[in-house]
């Protein structure tokens, strides 16, 4: 049995999809579906249930599945280890992360990460919070992304970095003339939150509790972005990281309170399938983001700094 047939159908059961799997090889979908239908008269079992969309596993395909995936990873980190043959090969990262994680940051973490580690390069997806989750435990990625990460056998979490979070309101709303305020100042308050479900609703909920706060909840969204977009055309106030709206404060079309006599951060943090081995091109990656400043939308400046120092 050729280990490209046994890469061709991981990938296949880990895309769910016969023509995602045969594109990631460099193959048709009719040689893809041969090549899966090949392992499966070899075993004598059915691997994948075809009926389904997206694709699911059998019960036995879902045992030869951890088998065949163990034997790949171990083969692609001996030739990782021991090519010889120059930095010609590509390799990649694939990360999962949260929309708010901020772009044009990550942007600039993808950027220096080619520049110091030439020819890897990293590709980034953001996703739903729990899609980040399941795509880790998929292997459709390398690498997670998420804030308040949850613990789980399932996976490993290496903590990254804690964002304040802070009021944002339109610059015209009573609260705006204020520097810090404690969150009192939101009682009675509209407010534009996150959809109940999320962590981050949650840990807003909590705090908001802790400090006999009520709010009134006049719209939610399931990210960042939405949530400004509302508050700019003034729908009401929001609590939200604060290096996630410094450039809308800059531009003036958003105004930000610090929190007083109260402490609210967001923890972001890295995760990755437990078990999984980890190519060093991925933990580069991970070492470049624990390098990475704390984060306050300054478009960059930080990071130039810490690359020089780094």
């Amino acid at each position: 049995m050729q280990l490209e047939t046994l890469k061709i159908f991981c990938d296949v059961a880990r895309l769910r999809s016969f023509s995602r799997g045969a594109a990631e090889n460099g193959v048709t979908q009719s040689t893809a579906s041969q090549a899966v239908q090949q392992l499966e008269d070899h075993f004598g079992v059915q691997l994948i249930e075809r009926s389904c969309r997206p694709l699911e596993l059998t019960s036995r395909g879902r045992a030869i599945y951890e088998q065949c995936r163990e034997i790949v990873e171990r083969y692609l980190e001996l030739e990782h280890r021991f090519r010889r043959d120059g930095a010609k090969w590509s390799r990649q990262v694939h990360v999962a992360a949260i929309y708010s994680v901020g772009l044009g940051d990550m942007s600039q973490l993808v950027q220096e990460f080619a520049r110091r580690h030439a020819p890897a390069e990293a590709h980034v997806e953001y996703v739903h919070p729990d899609q980040v989750y399941q795509r880790v435990l998929d292997d459709a990625v390398d690498l997670g992304i998420v804030s308040f990460p949850r613990k789980s056998r399932e996976w490993v979490v290496v903590p990254w970095r804690e964002e304040e979070m802070a009021i944002v309101c339109h610059p015209r709303r009573g609260l705006a003339q204020q520097e810090r305020a404690s969150p009192s100042a939101l009682e009675g308050e509209p407010f534009v939150g996150f959809d109940e479900g999320l962590t981050i609703r949650r840990e807003t909920d909590r705090f908001l509790r802790q400090h006999g706060v009520t709010v009134k909840v006049v719209m939610t969204f399931d990210n960042v972005e939405a949530i400004k977009r509302a508050v700019e055309v003034d729908s009401g106030v929001a609590i939200l990281p604060r290096p996630t709206v410094m450039r809308e404060a800059a531009a003036g079309t958003l105004r930000v309170v610090r929190f007083a006599r109260a402490s609210f951060v967001r923890p972001l943090g890295i995760i990755y399938r437990r078990g999984k081995r980890l190519f060093p091109c991925t933990q580069q990656f991970i070492e470049l983001l624990r390098q990475y400043p704390s984060g306050n939308g300054s478009g960059g400046k930080e990071f130039h700094h810490a690359s020089i120092s780094a």
